[in-house]
């Protein structure tokens, strides 16, 4: 199955994360498909970069988000509502 996750990227207490898809079986900073995006915790405000075409084509094409993905894509516009409870 092919999942869109994050994977860390980052120094040591600075991280930050990319949005990717992958295949359910590789590791969490191993191999991915496509970048989507990136979201920065540490900046402030938050930051959430995401290329919602791209995304929404994933989705679309039977990709699954992490919860965590699933609540930031939420909070970034690319998911509404009604996709969230699915």
């Amino acid at each position: 199955m092919v999942r869109i996750r994050l994977t860390r990227m980052g120094a040591k207490k600075r991280p930050f994360y990319r949005f990717v898809v992958a295949d359910s079986r590789s590791p969490r900073d191993g191999r991915f498909i496509e970048i989507l995006g990136h979201y920065n915790p540490i900046a402030n405000p938050t930051e959430i970069v995401v290329d919602k075409e791209k995304a929404l084509n994933w989705l679309a094409n039977g990709a699954q988000p992490s919860e965590t993905v699933k609540r930031l894509f939420k909070k970034a516009g690319v998911l509404g509502e009604e996709a969230v409870g699915e």
